[in-house]
């Protein structure tokens, strides 16, 4: 689940999968108000901030509505980019109730630790919000005598559900409406952070307190071949080893495997938190000092300076034989983890070649 490599020049922002539902929601109750069809609406985002958002289709009737917003992830690369997010939108016998439910291709939770009931749709609460009050500000007087029904549906839900990480962490049928400011930002840390956190909560509401944190999709089919662990107990930390590993003391995870090749454990055995290529690059002279304590030649310390990229250090001590080489690696990532988690979460490091075998493990079974 490493970033994507990031495009040049300045990025371009979108709008969330809440905020689509609730531009869908203002058009649907403002088509039943007007008797009209909606083209564009204003949303109230949570920051207070208004954005115009187009509206894609809208048909009414009297009492009913159906109106449908293309998500616009911007340059953000997100899977549920160009999803179209439907709002069927009815008037209720309830005056001033606002239900806010999820049909087809919204996925419903089978798990603790989300922050939302078991059996309930993937809705956040922020989403819920802003139709809500986005409602009661576009049809104050229509709610002094009737009830508003807002059923969220995505057409391509079910079939995107599986690219995100709503299955491992308990979401099924599709995927989740979220969004914290409204407002997608491309590339953004904070949400890959935010994703860190909940999978670790849901572990934890599991009733488990172990984790598997990969570097991302390869090292965890490597992992999953050697280590049996329910599905949501497997992280993609991605760049984030640093960050991950306080998260896991937080929580008071009781075991961490880390696991990876050694681009990214390079990187961390030097204290890096964000291995991301664009942060940080890998040293090789600090390569070059572990073989030289591993009692490498001088010809080959001086190939390892010399070389291109960490996967090619590799190589280099393979081809040589340098004994110790890989488990003092494991060894430094392990030190500089165990500092960032404060000493509360055990952890054990796993360094895997590129055809998923052990090079080695750190503490030694």
């Amino acid at each position: 689940m490493d970033l994507p490599k990031q495009p040049t020049g300045k990025l371009r922002t979108g709008f969330t999968t809440g905020t689509s539902a609730t531009a869908a929601s203002i058009a649907g109750i403002l088509s039943i108000l007007n008797q009209e069809k909606i083209k564009s609406v204003d949303v109230l985002l949570p920051k207070k901030d208004k954005i115009k958002i187009n509206i894609n289709s809208c048909e009414f009737g009297k009492n009913h509505a159906r109106c449908s917003v293309i998500k616009d992830g911007g340059d953000d690369p997100d899977v549920t980019h160009d999803a179209e997010i439907v709002v069927d939108l009815e008037l209720t016998s309830n005056p001033n109730s606002v239900e806010i439910d999820g049909g087809e291709g919204v996925g419903r939770i089978t798990k603790p630790g989300i922050g939302l009931e078991i059996g309930q749709a993937a809705i956040n609460p922020t989403p819920r919000k802003m139709i809500t009050e986005n409602l009661i500000l576009t049809a104050k007087e229509i709610l002094e005598k009737n009830g508003i029904k807002v059923l969220i549906s995505v057409p391509k839900g079910k079939e995107l559900g599986p690219k995100t990480d709503n299955p491992r962490i308990g979401i099924v049928g599709g995927i989740s409406i979220l969004g914290t400011s409204g407002i997608v930002m491309p590339y953004s840390t904070a949400s890959f952070a935010a994703a860190i956190r909940q999978q670790i909560s849901v572990v934890v509401s599991m009733g488990d307190d172990t984790v598997v944190l990969t570097t991302g999709g390869r090292s965890e089919d490597y992992a999953r071949k050697i280590l049996e662990f329910p599905e949501h107990s497997y992280i993609q930390m991605g760049d984030f080893s640093g960050y991950t590993l306080s998260q896991c003391a937080k929580k008071d995870i009781k075991k961490a495997y880390v696991c990876g090749f050694i681009g990214k454990f390079a990187k961390m055995a030097t204290g890096v938190k964000q291995t991301h290529v664009k942060g940080s690059k890998v040293n090789m002279q600090f390569l070059s000092e572990i073989a030289k304590k591993c009692k490498a030649e001088q010809t080959i310390i001086k190939e390892i300076k010399n070389a291109n990229t960490a996967r090619n250090v590799q190589e280099i001590i393979l081809e040589n034989n340098i004994e110790g080489f890989f488990d003092e690696i494991c060894s430094q990532v392990y030190k500089q983890l165990t500092n960032h988690s404060e000493n509360k979460t055990p952890i054990e490091i796993i360094l895997f070649d590129f055809d998923g075998n052990v090079l080695a493990r750190y503490p030694k079974q």
